[in-house]
């Protein structure tokens, strides 16, 4: 039972670290655009599309990440 329970600790923290491609999408000025972010944490995307997102904001924009 100790091994099972193990594997699925294992298996939980392999899944809740693993890398996807996350899409960014902003609108500015009446004009949207997807940026694609390859093999990224969703941490990581989060910052990046917050931070194109906090650019956009100076337009009038803004983004979110799919």
């Amino acid at each position: 039972m100790k091994k099972v329970l193990a594997i699925a600790v294992l298996g939980v923290f392999v899944l809740s670290s693993c890398k996807k491609d996350y899409t960014c999408s902003c609108t500015v000025l009446g004009m949207t655009t997807d940026s694609v972010l390859k093999d990224v944490k969703k941490k990581d995307a989060e910052k990046a599309c917050d931070a194109t997102s906090t650019s956009a904001a100076i337009l009038g924009g803004s983004c979110t990440l799919k």
